[in-house]
C-alpha cells in the first residue's frame, strides 16, 4: 500500500508540475538577460537625468520651459533612432509662467533674507515692494470683523504658525517585507462609482473653517493687499509649493471652479510659499509688537497658450506592428526645484528603455510608443487627451445620480495591447498594481521571475490612483503602474524646492529602467494582445424610491 501510496503522489505531482510549466507565460530569457547587461553596464539614464534636471528642469505645465525640455525630448529619441518622434498638442488651453527674478527680505530691527518661494501662476509685483507684515489670526467672521479696514498696503500672513518636530525616524525609506506581503494579500478591489466627483460632505465645524478661509481671501482682495504669505509643508529650509490658490466658496461645485493656470481665473494677489521656521519667527515677532516689513521683488511673466504638449515616439514592430505597446510617465513638474523624481526619474526610465531595446537591435512583433505626458499635475490632462484623441473616451456621468459605464472606442482601441507606467519617484520597481486585472497575474509572475534577486518579486490586485495609467485604465485599457520604494519621496522631494538631480538614486534607477524595457519587449512579443478586465454591468435602476 505505501508503494502505490507513493507511486499515486508521485503521479499526481508530476501532472501538477506539467500543468504548472504549460500555463507559465513565456518569455525570451535570452534577449532579458541582453536588456539587463546592457542596462546595468552602459546605462545613460543618469545622462538623461542630468539633461532633464540641470537643463531643462523645471518643467511647468504651459510654459516656455516646458515646451524647451520637449523639444529636447523629441530630439534626442530621434537621435537614439526612433521613429515617429514627435510633439502632439493637446487642449484645454492654459496660461504660461515664467519666473524672472525673485528676492524677499525682512526689513526691521533685524534685516535677514527669507526663506520662500513664489506659488506658480502667482501675478508678480510692480517692481520692488515694501509693506508691513500683518497676520490674519481670525477663526470667525466675527473676527474677521475686526480686521476691516487694515489691510491696504500690506503683506498678509495667512495661516497660523505650524508646530515642528524634531525628524527621530529617518526621511527615506523602502517597502517593508510586511507590507509587500500584505499588498500581495490583498482582496480583488471592489468596482467604483463613476457618478462623477461628489460634493465634500462636510461637517459644521468644516464648513464654518471653509467659509471663514474663503471670506478672509475676499477681504484681503477687495481692501488691496499687497500680497499673501503661506506657511509651506517642510521644514529644515525646503518648501513644498505648487499653484496660487483662487478663491472658492465651498458652495460651489467642482466643475465651476477655476486653477490659477486657467484663463478665465479671476484677479488674485500675489502668493508665496514660506519656510515654516521662518513664517513661524514672524508670527511671533508680531505677537511680540515687532513690526516687520517684507521687502519684495517678484517679476514673472504670463501669457494664454494654445495647448499643452506630449512626447511621442515608437520603436517599430514586425509582423504585429499595427499594435501598439506603450511605456510612459508625465514630463512635467511645479516649479520649486528642478523635477527630479516627479517625475525625471520616471521619464528618464522610459527614455533608457528605448535606448536599451534599440541598442540591442531587438526587433519587437509590436510596434512599442514611449509617452511622456504634459498636463499630469494639473489632473493628468496630456495623457486623458492623448487617450481621447486615439483610443476612445468615457461621456461624463449627467450629474443626475448614478455613474455611466458606456465607452466609446476609437478603431485603434482594438490594436491597443497594454500601458506601463513610472511614477512614483526614484525608488526601485518592487513588483507591479495589477489594477483588479487577475488574468494578467500569470503573466506578471513569469516575468518577474528574472529580476526577483533585483528585489522585484510582488503582484497585488489593488489599484493605485494619482498616475497616468489611470488614463488607460479609466476606459478599460490594460494599463499599470510599478510598485516603487518610496525613499524620501513624501518627506523630502515630493513638489518641493529640494526635488533636485542629488535626491535621484542610479542604482535604482537602473533596475526599473531594465524592467520598463523587459516588460515593453515581452508584451510586444505576446502571440496574444493583452488581456482586459471584463467591462462592468451596468447598474440596474431602482424604481419606486424618493
Amino acid at each position: 500500500m505505501k508503494r502505490v501510496y507513493y507511486f499515486s503522489f508521485l503521479v499526481v505531482l508530476i501532472v501538477l508540475s506539467f500543468l504548472s510549466l504549460s500555463a507559465q507565460e513565456k518569455y525570451d530569457s535570452a534577449a532579458i538577460a541582453q536588456i539587463k547587461e546592457e542596462g546595468m553596464k552602459h546605462s545613460l539614464v543618469m545622462e538623461f537625468m542630468s539633461y532633464l534636471t540641470d537643463v531643462y528642469g523645471p518643467r511647468l505645465t504651459y510654459s516656455p520651459g516646458y515646451k524647451r525640455a520637449a523639444d529636447w525630448a523629441a530630439q534626442k529619441l530621434t537621435a537614439m533612432g526612433l521613429e515617429n518622434s514627435h510633439i502632439e498638442s493637446w487642449t484645454p488651453i492654459g496660461k504660461s509662467w515664467v519666473l524672472n527674478r525673485y528676492s524677499a527680505n525682512i526689513m526691521g530691527s533685524q534685516n535677514w533674507p527669507l526663506i520662500s518661494y513664489p506659488k506658480a501662476w502667482s501675478p508678480g509685483t510692480k517692481g520692488n515692494v515694501t509693506g508691513e507684515l500683518l497676520y490674519l489670526d481670525a477663526k470667525t467672521d466675527s473676527a474677521l470683523d475686526t480686521y476691516k479696514g487694515k489691510l491696504k498696503g500690506k503683506f498678509i500672513l495667512l495661516n497660523d504658525p505650524r508646530d515642528i518636530a524634531a525628524h527621530f525616524e529617518a526621511e527615506a525609506s523602502r517597502v517593508e517585507d510586511s507590507s509587500l506581503l500584505d499588498m500581495a494579500n490583498s482582496d480583488l478591489p471592489q468596482p467604483r462609482s463613476r457618478g462623477g466627483r461628489r460634493p465634500i460632505d462636510w461637517t459644521a465645524e468644516q464648513r464654518q473653517r471653509a467659509q471663514v478661509e474663503f471670506h478672509k481671501m475676499e477681504l484681503i482682495q477687495k481692501e488691496g493687499a499687497l500680497g499673501i504669505l503661506t506657511v509651506a509643508r517642510g521644514d529644515g529650509g525646503n518648501i513644498f509649493v505648487q499653484q496660487a490658490s483662487v478663491p472658492a466658496h465651498p458652495d460651489t461645485p467642482y466643475t465651476s471652479r477655476v486653477s490659477a493656470q486657467d484663463p478665465k481665473a479671476p484677479k488674485i494677489l500675489p502668493q508665496i510659499a514660506v519656510g515654516a521656521e521662518h513664517y513661524n519667527r514672524l508670527v511671533r515677532m508680531i505677537q511680540k509688537g515687532e513690526k516687520p516689513k517684507l521687502e519684495l521683488t517678484m517679476d514673472v511673466t504670463m501669457a494664454k497658450t494654445d495647448s499643452g504638449y506630449n512626447i511621442i515616439a515608437e520603436l517599430p514592430g514586425s509582423d504585429l506592428k499595427d499594435e501598439i505597446v506603450m511605456i510612459g510617465a508625465h514630463y512635467d513638474s511645479w516649479q520649486g526645484g528642478t523635477g527630479a523624481t516627479d517625475n525625471a526619474t520616471g521619464s528618464a526610465v522610459c527614455m533608457e528603455a528605448m535606448r536599451i531595446l534599440k541598442t540591442l537591435g531587438l526587433q519587437p512583433r509590436r510596434t512599442i510608443r514611449i509617452g511622456l505626458w504634459g498636463g499630469e499635475e494639473q489632473g493628468l490632462i496630456g495623457s486623458r487627451e492623448y487617450v481621447k484623441a486615439h483610443f476612445g473616451e468615457r461621456p461624463q456621468s449627467s450629474g443626475q445620480g448614478g455613474g455611466n459605464d458606456e465607452i466609446l472606442y476609437k478603431p485603434d482601441a482594438e490594436k491597443f495591447s497594454a500601458y506601463f507606467n513610472n511614477d512614483n519617484g526614484t525608488g526601485k520597481v518592487r513588483g507591479v498594481y495589477m489594477q483588479g486585472n487577475e488574468a494578467t497575474r500569470t503573466i506578471f509572475r513569469s516575468w518577474l521571475k528574472p529580476f526577483a534577486d533585483m528585489g522585484a518579486s510582488t503582484l497585488t490586485p489593488r489599484n493605485t490612483g494619482g498616475t497616468d495609467h489611470q488614463s488607460f485604465d479609466g476606459i478599460n485599457l490594460p494599463g499599470f503602474q510599478f510598485i516603487q520604494d518610496q525613499i524620501e519621496y513624501s518627506t523630502r522631494t515630493h513638489h518641493s524646492t529640494m526635488d533636485v538631480y542629488e535626491r535621484a538614486q542610479e542604482e535604482d534607477l537602473k533596475q526599473a529602467a531594465v524592467i520598463m524595457a523587459a516588460f515593453a519587449y515581452n508584451a510586444a512579443m505576446r502571440d496574444e494582445k493583452f488581456p482586459r478586465k471584463p467591462l462592468p454591468k451596468p447598474e440596474t435602476p431602482t424604481h419606486g424610491s424618493n
